[in-house]
């Protein structure tokens, strides 16, 4: 049986990739941390007061 050529290793595409992916979850991470309390379920809902009332469409 013949010498099996060495496994290359993994492709630089995929170092990059992976570099990349986790370079922008840390930044999207920070940029949630550091806007202060800003965000969650809350901002979607509308700022006026309604004096609890629905209207319907």
């Amino acid at each position: 049986m013949a010498n099996r050529p060495r496994y290359p290793g993994t492709p630089r595409w995929v170092k990059v990739f992976g570099i990349v992916a986790i370079v922008l979850v840390l930044l999207f991470g920070g940029l949630m941390l550091l806007s202060g309390s800003n965000h969650g379920p809350g901002r979607h809902t509308p700022s006026g007061d309604a004096n609890d009332q629905v209207t319907a469409l």
